[in-house]
C-alpha cells in the first residue's frame, strides 16, 4: 500500500504524512514547500504549487507518480491541500486570488484524482478522499469562494463514484474543526469580511477544536476501513461507530 498526500508540511497534512508513515504506509507529499522531515524509503517529497495548474499538468506529464505507484497492490490518494481565500464579499475578492482558490481547491484535487487512477489501474484498489467542509452545504458570509469549491468537491465524489473503475471508492469528506493555522486565519480575519467569527473564536475558547494528530488517526482509520466509500460524501464526526 502506497499513499498520495497533498499538502503535507501543515496542519491536518503535516499529521496524516505522520500517521500514515507510523502505519507502515510510503508517502508521496505534494506541496509548495518541503518538510523539515528528510525523504527515506517511506517518505518522498515533491515542492509543486497546486495553485499553478501549469505546473501541475507538467508533473503529472512526467512519470513520477506511476513510478511511486508502480508496485502497490493498493493506493491511497488523500486531496488535503487547499485555501480559504478570498475572505470577502463578491466584489472584494479579485480575479486573480478567485482563480488561485479554485485551482487549488478544485482543480488540483480533480485532475490528481484522474491521474491516481490511472497511474494505478494495475492496482486491487484505490482509495480517494477529499477534505471537503461543512461548508460546501452550510454558506458563510465571505465564505462564497472556499463554500463553492467545497461543495464542488462534494459533487465531483458523488459522480466520479457512478462510474468509477472497479476497485476504486472515493469520498468527499468533512473532517471536522481542526485546530489549524486555517482556523488562526479565520479568528484574524475582519468582522466586515467575514460576520460569522464570533462562532469560530467560541470553539477555541470551548476548546471544541480537534487536534490534528487526533482527526488524523480517526481519518485514516476510516479510510482504510470497509465503510470508506458506502457514501461518496461523509462527516468524520459520524462515519465511524
Amino acid at each position: 500500500m502506497k499513499a498520495v498526500l497533498t499538502g503535507h508540511t501543515h496542519g491536518l497534512g503535516e499529521a496524516l504524512a505522520a500517521t500514515l508513515r507510523a502505519r507502515g504506509i510510503p508517502v508521496l507529499g505534494l506541496a509548495r514547500s518541503r518538510s523539515p522531515q528528510p525523504d527515506d524509503d517511506g517518505f518522498t517529497q515533491v515542492a509543486l504549487d497546486l495553485a499553478d495548474a501549469a505546473a501541475l499538468a507538467r508533473w503529472l506529464a512526467g512519470d513520477a507518480l506511476s513510478r511511486f505507484v508502480a508496485a502497490a497492490d493498493r493506493v491511497l490518494l488523500i486531496n488535503n491541500a487547499g485555501t480559504l481565500g478570498p475572505v470577502a464579499p463578491a466584489g472584494r475578492q479579485g480575479a486573480a486570488a478567485i482563480a488561485q482558490a479554485v485551482t487549488l481547491n478544485v482543480a488540483a484535487p480533480l485532475a490528481l484524482t484522474d491521474a491516481l487512477v490511472a497511474a494505478a489501474a494495475h492496482a486491487n484498489e484505490r482509495r480517494i478522499v477529499h477534505i471537503s467542509s461543512g461548508a460546501a452545504h452550510t454558506p458563510y458570509a465571505g465564505w462564497s469562494i472556499y463554500c463553492a469549491t467545497k461543495a464542488a468537491l462534494d459533487q465531483h465524489a458523488r459522480a466520479a463514484a457512478l462510474d468509477a473503475p472497479a476497485g476504486t471508492r472515493i469520498v468527499s469528506l468533512a473532517p471536522g474543526v481542526i485546530d489549524t493555522a486555517m482556523q488562526a486565519q479565520i479568528r484574524a480575519t475582519p468582522l466586515a469580511d467575514f460576520p460569522n467569527r464570533a462562532r469560530f473564536e467560541a470553539l477555541q475558547r470551548d476548546g471544541a477544536l480537534l487536534s490534528p494528530a487526533d482527526c488524523a488517526r480517526r481519518l485514516v482509520d476510516y479510510l482504510l476501513s470497509e465503510r470508506f466509500g458506502v457514501e461518496p460524501v461523509a462527516d468524520l464526526r459520524t462515519a465511524l461507530p
